[in-house]
């Protein structure tokens, strides 16, 4: 079960997701569902300083 769930993750990688979309490889309703499965994590997120990102570049 493990196994499948990472190989799902790794095809859904933004990185890869849509190389696979134009080669027919997923479908747009493959990537919808994943990305509704997901949980929502809103509340362990973190806002970000603007003036802080700025003095980082």
């Amino acid at each position: 079960m493990k196994l499948r769930l990472a190989l799902e993750e790794k095809l859904m990688d933004a990185r890869v997701r849509d190389r696979l979309l134009s080669e027919g490889k997923i479908t747009k309703e493959q990537v919808k569902k994943y990305l509704d499965s997901l949980p929502d994590e809103t509340k362990n997120s973190v806002p970000l300083d603007q003036e802080e990102v700025k003095n980082l570049q």
